[in-house]
């Protein structure tokens, strides 16, 4: 079909979504169950045959001016992939990038999002592909990768479509103007605006996430009129390969040129991001990772609008609470998931020094941290349950803090856990160290993994004001307060509009500081250094596109 033609068929898929990030309620259209009943009796064995097929191979995918190939990948659990990719020449891919522009223009807002719509239905029903895909480069356990690597980055994705439908269609093409004249005829004219993109995109995916964090970029520069190359993170470039597969398919059945998305996979050091992020002819950078990479590319990618997702001091403020039960379990379940290898994992846990009030009585700091403790023991006694719920770590990057952080008084120690579907891989339970509010120097720091820090602080008033001054001068991407105060509440509420972060409260129940919704929730604010922009909002979309206006008598 072409891109009017999947317009039509994506149309009310599209206009549901729009509806969608105005309303902020719950709404998804890519399922997160990964069970029979939802994607049918053969979808998940057909998905297993898909990615081991792929194995101990090349990946069946052009690249603009390949020279050689690379294979980076290593799976945490243990199973040799062996997949190898075209190595880029960052140079031809921006020229074949600009070569499929003025097509790709020219089918306007409606068609762009239709052939995105049509993209995202297809990758959703690779979902299970995508999971083995995610699993095996990351360390998700199966299910997260379902989720986060599959369903939700889908959902984030056609969020992005939306915005930018929205935002690209906001005005309207064509119009007529008509000014009377006294004694003559009006003068009239037609006008056209079209909307076009800033230029070629390069989004550059990490390690961790690697569809989750790259979508909303990816989705949003191609809808607003922009190629973009897709630079996936050398150690989980499987899953964005799959996906820019799908895209070129999909775009070449629709008659446009295939290298509207391109795969830029390099060798650890070949230095292709900077490379791209620095040409002259690319207008947009996304980015997310480490923060001294971030801030080298808001430095120095000066011709590009950049937009970055960093590190930061995720913060969980302690007053009071009305279920204690629920917020031990809330919190270990949130320190956690995927070993801590989230962007938005707490890590620093400000107590005041007398303790907190609670529904089962006053705990002083010291049994805090050993209630917490008992929270995490209790949900990782079980090993198969552990490894299910924290995956395996990632790199040993990870591994070398973990090991750093063991040599700090520990609240709750990091523990060894086996897996027995994947022996080989490296799993560990979070570890939580006991810190003052003097230890500025360690705390200041992120520690990305399974490590945090219970802070003893004088106050309630004293932990939120270290709250707002290490989120404002570092950065967060989340926060968390217990309190049963209003006062308090209010108070954290103020420090986090001070501080830019978006704020949870009370926790206790199912929903978690460290998950975000599509459609409802925001990722990122763009107000602290942790992050130059949200997922996903207008200033996401506006940045990748200009209208450009025509004129003539009619």
């Amino acid at each position: 079909m072409n891109p009017a033609e999947l317009y039509e068929t994506h149309r009310d898929l599209l206009a549901r979504a729009v509806e969608a990030t105005v309303a902020r309620d719950y709404w998804s259209a890519f399922p997160e169950s990964p069970s029979k009943s939802v994607y049918g009796e053969e979808a998940a064995p057909a998905g297993e045959r898909a990615f081991t097929a792929l194995l101990g191979k090349p990946f069946p995918i052009d690249v603009p001016g390949a020279t050689g190939s690379v294979a980076t990948e290593r799976s945490p659990y243990g199973l040799e992939l062996a997949v190898s990719y075209p190595r880029a020449d960052p140079l031809a891919l921006v020229a074949a990038a600009r070569a499929a522009t003025p097509a790709w223009r020219a089918i306007g807002p409606e068609g762009r999002a239709g052939v995105a719509a049509e993209i995202l239905r297809r990758i959703n029903a690779a979902s299970f592909e995508m999971a083995h895909a995610v699993q095996h480069t990351t360390g998700q356990a199966f299910v997260m990768a379902f989720q986060a690597g599959g369903a939700h980055a889908q959902d984030r994705g056609l969020e992005a479509v939306a915005f930018a439908l929205a935002a690209t269609t906001r005005l309207p093409s064509r119009a007529s103007w008509s000014k009377p004249q006294r004694g003559g005829d009006p003068l009239t004219l037609d006008k056209t605006a079209t909307v076009v993109g800033r230029g070629v995109s390069v989004v550059i995916g990490c390690t961790t996430f690697p569809t989750w964090n790259s979508y909303p970029g990816i989705f949003a520069s191609l809808v607003t009129g922009n190629p973009v190359i897709v630079k996936p993170h050398p150690g989980a470039v499987l899953p964005l390969a799959i996906t820019v597969r799908i895209c070129r398919e999909v775009l070449a059945e629709a008659g446009l040129d295939p290298n509207v998305v391109t795969l830029a996979a390099e060798e650890p050091g070949d230095g292709i991001a900077a490379t791209l992020a620095t040409h002259p002819d690319v207008r947009i950078v996304d980015f997310t990772g480490s923060s001294e990479f971030g801030d080298w590319l808001e430095a120095n990618a000066r011709q590009a609008v950049v937009y970055t997702e960093k590190a930061g001091l995720n913060t969980v403020v302690l007053d009071s609470t009305a279920d204690y039960r629920g917020l031990l379990r809330n919190l270990a379940f949130s320190l956690s998931l995927y070993s801590g290898q989230m962007c938005t994992t707490p890590q620093n846990i400000l107590i005041p020094r007398d303790g907190i009030e609670t529904d089962a009585g006053h705990r002083s700091v010291d049994e805090f941290g050993a209630d917490l403790a008992a929270a995490l023991g209790k949900l990782l006694g079980d090993p198969g349950r552990a490894a299910g719920t924290l995956g395996a770590i990632v790199n040993d990057g990870v591994l070398s803090r973990l090991s750093e952080a063991g040599t700090l008084a520990a609240v709750a120690p990091s523990a060894t856990v086996a897996d027995a579907q994947f022996p080989e891989a490296t799993i560990r339970t979070p570890l939580v160290a006991r810190l003052d509010a003097a230890d500025e120097k360690t705390y200041t720091r992120e520690w990305f993994g399974p490590v945090s820090f219970l802070i003893t602080t004088e106050s309630t008033d004293h932990s939120l004001k270290i709250f707002t001054e290490t989120v404002r001068g570092h950065g967060a991407l989340s926060a968390l307060v217990h309190s049963t105060s209003p006062a308090v509440i209010e108070a954290a509420r103020e420090a986090a509009l001070d501080a830019g972060v978006h704020l949870s409260e009370n926790l206790t129940g199912g929903v978690f500081v460290n998950q975000t919704a599509a459609f409802s929730d925001l990722h990122g604010t763009g107000a602290n250094p942790a992050a130059t922009a949200a997922l996903t909002d207008d200033w996401f979309v506006t940045g990748r596109f200009f209208t450009l206006q025509s004129r003539r008598h009619a």
